[in-house]
């Protein structure tokens, strides 16, 4: 009982597989929209947060940080780091012990020499970015 494949057959299977990821992807988008307001979080974005977001990209900290998993592994995921240094007091103060030149013989943060209001608006831009739900990025507490 073997058959020929024929054209029919063949437009019958583009059409319906057509039709079928079409509505499989407008599903997809309509759960997806509908799931955004909960992830929301713009209302806490404030000009100190993206002041300290400026900071980040202005001193390419992505360069050797990787945040909620995006940039170079060089250095730890900052993610979860305001819950794992203690909060904005650990990040300012963490920052600003950085010595001068690095740690001879290692691979260190340099010192960047911020200002208060500069190290403040880091501080608030890793606060805004652990809020993220993240889906339980990153997976372990060292980052």
């Amino acid at each position: 009982m073997a058959q020929a494949f024929t054209k029919a057959m063949a437009r019958n299977i583009f059409y319906g597989g057509s039709l079928f990821f079409i509505l499989l992807f407008l599903a997809l988008t309509f759960d997806t929209s509908s799931a955004l307001p909960e992830l929301d979080n713009r209302a806490n974005l404030t000009k100190t947060v993206a002041l300290g977001k400026s900071l980040w990209e202005k001193n390419d900290c992505i360069g050797c940080h990787t945040l909620l998993g995006e940039g170079a592994y060089f250095a730890p995921e900052l993610g979860n780091a305001y819950q794992r240094l203690g909060g904005k007091a650990g990040i300012i103060g963490f920052i600003q012990s950085r010595p001068k030149d690095g740690i001879p013989g290692r691979r260190s943060m340099p010192q960047f020499n911020f200002t208060d209001e500069q190290l403040n608006a880091i501080a608030e831009f890793l606060k805004y970015s652990s809020e993220i739900n993240a889906a339980g990025w990153p997976p372990n507490v060292q980052g």
